[in-house]
């Protein structure tokens, strides 16, 4: 299995670039807007990604990203970039080991290859990043071969059935006919276009 999954790092590491520009640009008027996540506003949402990074260090360190916060609070308005930026540092730091990627890992949907767990969480970044694009009038298009690579991954990570239950994504939306591959893998997560 692990044979076939390539080295996700510079996928992972293009995607976190990609969602630290977006949150750069997030003004606090817009903190409390809604996403497509419907339990998310745009600050949990935030919060969240930053709680992403934590979680994919975690698992990269040998614990259970379950014992990581899910979504991070307290950050001050104007701090979101500024504390994903410290999570980059310390997540891209831990995972420079190539021994991780071949390491049974722990992550919140079971027991996998390290670069399978860090795989998902390259889809679980482009999705919430596209979540947060939308939501604040961005771009939502991260750079077209990360968000490619993801989407052609998807349909084996992630069947399109079952979903709902314990299987948190919504079922797959057909994608408008000039939906660019980040879309494409938002609506292949359940996420319509708004």
């Amino acid at each position: 299995m692990t044979e076939q999954i390539p080295d996700p790092r510079p996928l992972y590491a293009g995607a976190l670039t990609w969602v630290r520009g977006l949150l750069d640009a997030v003004r606090p008027d817009q903190l409390d807007g809604p996403t497509p996540c419907p339990e998310f506003d745009v600050r949990t949402l935030a919060g969240h990604l930053v709680g992403t990074v934590g979680r994919a260090r975690v698992i990269g360190e040998g614990g259970d990203p379950r014992e990581a916060p899910f979504v991070v609070d307290g950050i001050a308005d104007d701090g979101f970039a500024a504390a994903y930026g410290e999570e980059i540092d310390k997540v891209l730091a831990v995972w420079r080991d190539d021994a991780i990627l071949d390491r049974m890992a722990t992550v919140p949907w079971g027991t996998l290859p390290g670069r399978a767990a860090l795989a998902g969480y390259v889809n679980e970044t482009l999705v919430h990043g596209w979540d947060l694009a939308v939501s604040t009038g961005q771009p939502a298009e991260a750079p077209r071969e990360i968000a490619e690579a993801a989407l052609a991954a998807a349909p084996r990570v992630l069947p399109a059935e079952p979903r709902g239950g314990h299987v948190p994504f919504a079922a797959v939306v057909e994608p408008a006919p000039d939906a660019g591959p980040t879309e494409r893998l938002a609506n292949w997560c359940g996420r319509p276009r708004r």
